[in-house]
């Protein structure tokens, strides 16, 4: 693997791993099975680019994506709290919707950033490269980005919602509006994904409207990855076991579809995610039954 393509890899594993620090809320957190990401995804990035393309400060344009993925979320949490229709259907409606949302934003099937200002041209230091520069800056947002969460969900607001995810009943008989709580993680985890959006939106040229076919299988990856290699309970060790998973995740893809030898090519990219998710799920078993062969058995009682 070129220099080039493990930063290609480690750029991209940055940016969806905000979309794995999203799914970590509604997924483990909320235990919400949230489908919304396909469509929050490339809404962040309409949103942003549209706004770039028309002479909107970048800055202004990736908080307005975020923004407008903290809203999808928050409808999504309506529908099932409010509504009363189930969590999955309630992502599935949401996820729908917003593929007409994105093409009327778009006004098209893509909006290109070919010569418009980014937040990555417009903070860039003279004399560096861009492949160099774009995972630097991702670097600080990402860090940035897992320092607030922990910080939120250390917090009596976020400890509401972590109760409400584990137990729904106990936290109502402890005086917690749970339905509050539902809508306020559902938000804050599609601004995560908003944000990822319009930031890949901008390091990619431009927004797509199939930008977020499989986004939720790429966050669900990241996710399983990172904890069967930093399995812990504590939301500092959780985040950082979902970065580290994004990254590891994309590292792998870049390089199967980067070795000859094994003639992988792009439109084998599905099959290699569901290769390594499997592998990723059946790790924990394996380790589960090495241990339980290595404790001996109990002595038997006269």
């Amino acid at each position: 693997m070129s220099l080039f393509s493990l930063l290609g890899a480690i750029e991209i594993g940055l940016i969806f791993s905000l979309v794995a620090l999203g799914v970590l809320i509604s997924f483990r957190l909320l235990r919400f099975p949230d489908l919304t990401v396909d469509g929050s995804f490339p809404l962040g990035g309409a949103v942003c680019a549209i706004l770039i393309a028309n002479g909107i400060n970048p800055f202004m344009a990736t908080l307005v994506a975020t923004a407008a993925g903290a809203v999808a979320g928050l409808v999504t949490g309506w529908l099932n709290v409010r509504l009363k229709i189930m969590d999955l259907l309630a992502s599935i409606l949401m996820m729908i919707a917003l593929y007409s949302v994105n093409l009327r934003i778009m006004g098209g099937p893509n909006v290109p950033l070919i010569n418009d200002p980014t937040v990555f041209t417009l903070l860039q230091p003279g004399g560096l490269e861009d492949y160099w520069w774009r995972p630097l800056l991702l670097v600080v947002i990402v860090v940035a980005a897992k320092l607030a969460m922990d910080w939120f969900f250390a917090t009596e607001r976020g400890l509401a919602i972590r109760a409400t995810g584990s137990n729904a009943r106990m936290a109502r008989a402890q005086g917690i509006n749970t339905g509050a709580m539902v809508l306020l993680g559902m938000a804050v985890s599609n601004a995560l994904v908003g944000l990822a959006g319009a930031l890949f939106a901008q390091t990619q040229g431009g927004s797509d409207i199939s930008m977020g076919i499989g986004t939720i299988v790429i966050g669900l990856a990241a996710v399983i990855v990172g904890e069967s290699i930093l399995p812990s309970r504590r939301i500092a060790l959780a985040t950082l076991a979902v970065i580290i998973g994004a990254i590891v995740y994309r590292f792998f893809i870049a390089a199967a579809l980067n070795s000859d030898f094994i003639g992988l090519k792009a439109q084998d990219l599905n099959l290699v995610t569901a290769v390594l998710v499997t592998i990723a799920l059946v790790i924990p078993q394996l380790k589960r039954r090495l241990r339980s062969k290595r404790v001996p058995d109990a002595p038997k009682s006269l």
